[in-house]
């Protein structure tokens, strides 16, 4: 999966995981000279980080930076909060896992990022089919910031420049993800998804994210590559 060298500047919040690694496929297919982006947020683990620092290079990105923002500091959640057990079944409403404003956060450096390189468009990996529930993972919140961008930065309010939010993923469930990455060339056995991934970048196999992800391969029909931790 190597990215193009020429082409409009595109960024792309990347983690590593399935999902994004799959937009940043979509956005190189798309023609764009790929910056991503990558955040450590006080998660539980940084084996995603690890993955995307190498997916990044394999892509041959124009350029990937890996931005600090403390949620562990602010606590909320069981992705920053080791006092909060990550949910092994599904659960009701919106999960635990869910961290307060981060698609917002997230959304508000990288369109810092493209204003900087005159950057048409921003893609984000959002699922609102085979989800957790999270409200930023929704067309009307991708819709708000859309408008957003507009209106909150020097480009918008003087020349008029539309920033577009892509989100190739949105309407996709994680098997038609599955299927588009692996038409796309992505080597889904670098990413990890998992909320409670051990250093090596093994899953646990129970969390929401892992249950999610094994299932979009088992309907894909495609053989799952993730490395599953098995106690050794």
């Amino acid at each position: 999966m190597r990215a193009p060298s020429h082409g409009s500047p595109a960024v792309i919040l990347f983690s590593g995981g399935l999902d994004s690694t799959t937009c940043l496929a979509q956005a190189r297919a798309d023609g764009h000279r790929c910056h991503a982006l990558s955040f450590d947020y006080g998660q539980r683990h940084t084996a995603e980080l690890t993955a995307a620092r190498h997916i990044a290079a394999s892509a041959g990105v124009a350029e990937h930076k890996c931005v600090r923002i403390d949620f562990d500091g602010m606590g909320g959640s069981a992705l920053t909060d080791a006092r909060i057990d990550v949910p092994e079944a599904p659960s009701e409403g919106i999960p635990s896992t869910y961290v307060p404003a981060r698609n917002t956060l997230f959304l508000s450096v990288a369109l810092g990022w493209a204003e900087i390189l005159e950057a048409d468009a921003i893609y984000i990996g959002v699922n609102a089919v085979d989800y957790s529930g999270y409200p930023d993972c929704r067309p009307e919140f991708i819709a708000a910031f859309e408008k957003l961008a507009r209106l909150a930065t020097k480009a918008g309010a003087e020349d008029g420049h539309r920033f577009a939010i892509r989100t190739p993923l949105i309407d996709l469930s994680k098997a038609d993800i599955i299927r588009k990455g692996t038409a796309l060339g992505v080597d889904y056995s670098q990413t990890v998804s998992c909320y409670q991934a051990d250093d090596r970048g093994r899953a646990c196999g129970v969390c929401d994210a892992c249950r999610l992800r094994r299932k979009g391969f088992e309907d894909a029909a495609i053989a799952d590559p993730t490395r599953y931790w098995t106690g050794d």
